[in-house]
């Protein structure tokens, strides 16, 4: 029952305050220190090969230790007090999840979208993707911020949930270290084709059984909210194995089909072309209450992920 009441009140946590600026982040902690071993691993590696070698170092040092020090952080507490290893390990799993953050994201793109401030909502869009903002319509903010939106139910929720109920903080964080290092080293372009190619396996692996699990809370959900559930299945089923990452696309695609639109296409990063596959039916332009639509299916589907982890915990511990 423990476990089940610790995830819970750092969902909760999450919800209410999110990420405060004032209090200091694991994640930022965790990208500092990646910097610096990626400056040292480039030094050390001068050849392709090497570099595939050193990159192998990423996800050891990192994810296990992350891991170890959250663990042993919490023995440490246990020791002093037994409340005060309890909240520490409640606010580290709800620094792992970023259901607020992700809400406030999208639905300040919204805001913005709806009073007409294009210029604005470009500018809020550029602060979650990657992707150039500065020539996009209003059809093409509402993609990046939908796709956005959709594509991190699993990485910045159902998946720090998962690995929180299977083990506790640590698990969560060691997972949270993992993302991280795929969200900075784990590109397959030329400069971290070699050295994040170990980062990137390791997020895929890490992801495959709650990007699964998604597909099926996410046709739930869409039922839940009048949405077409029956659709959202047939185009996970259709086109989630064409997105570039093996399990971002059961999210995209189910999105896309329970609200009826067509995700993916041409997107510039720095100035560059990068053509991705169409995911959806084009049934109708894109606008902004998609992303209204794209946030409640998420807050409905972290929800019910919630309630199956904790019902799980509660079943386990009968």
């Amino acid at each position: 029952m423990g476990a089940a009441i610790i995830i819970t009140c750092a969902y909760v946590l999450d919800r209410l305050i999110g990420d405060p600026r004032w209090i200091p982040h694991p994640v930022v902690l965790i990208g500092k220190g990646i910097s610096r071993l990626e400056k040292l691993l480039r030094k050390w590696g001068k050849r392709p090969q090497q570099l595939k070698w050193l990159g192998i170092l990423f996800p050891l040092l990192f994810v296990g230790g992350s891991y170890l020090l959250v663990w042993l952080l919490l023995k440490v507490l246990a020791l002093i007090h037994p409340s005060l290893a309890w909240a520490a390990e409640v606010w580290l799993i709800a620094t792992s999840i970023a259901t607020k953050g992700l809400a406030e994201a999208g639905m300040d793109i919204y805001r913005h979208l709806r009073a007409g401030r294009l210029d604005d909502a470009r500018f809020a869009l550029s602060m979650v993707v990657g992707r150039d903002t500065e020539q996009l319509d209003e059809p093409e903010i509402v993609r990046g911020a939908v796709e956005t939106v959709s594509e991190n139910i699993v990485d910045a929720i159902l998946s720090p949930l998962f690995f929180a109920a299977i083990g506790g903080a640590p698990l969560a964080m060691a997972y949270r270290a993992a993302n991280t290092l795929d969200s900075m080293v784990g590109y397959k372009n030329e400069k971290y084709r070699q050295l994040g190619w170990a980062s990137a396996r390791f997020d895929d692996l890490a992801n495959y059984i709650p990007a699964r699990l998604c597909a099926l809370f996410l046709v739930i959900a869409s039922w839940l909210c009048g949405l077409n559930g029956r659709k959202a299945w047939h185009i996970m089923q259709r086109d989630a194995r064409l997105h570039p990452s093996p399990n971002s696309g059961f999210a995209e695609a189910g999105v896309a089909g329970a609200i009826g639109v067509q995700l993916g296409g041409l997107n510039y990063y720095q100035g560059i072309a990068s053509d991705r596959a169409r995911m959806g039916d084009p049934t109708r332009p894109l606008q902004a209450d998609d992303i209204v639509q794209t946030v409640k299916l998420m807050n409905v589907v972290s929800l019910l992920f919630l309630a199956a982890c904790s019902g799980a915990l509660l079943l386990i511990h009968l």
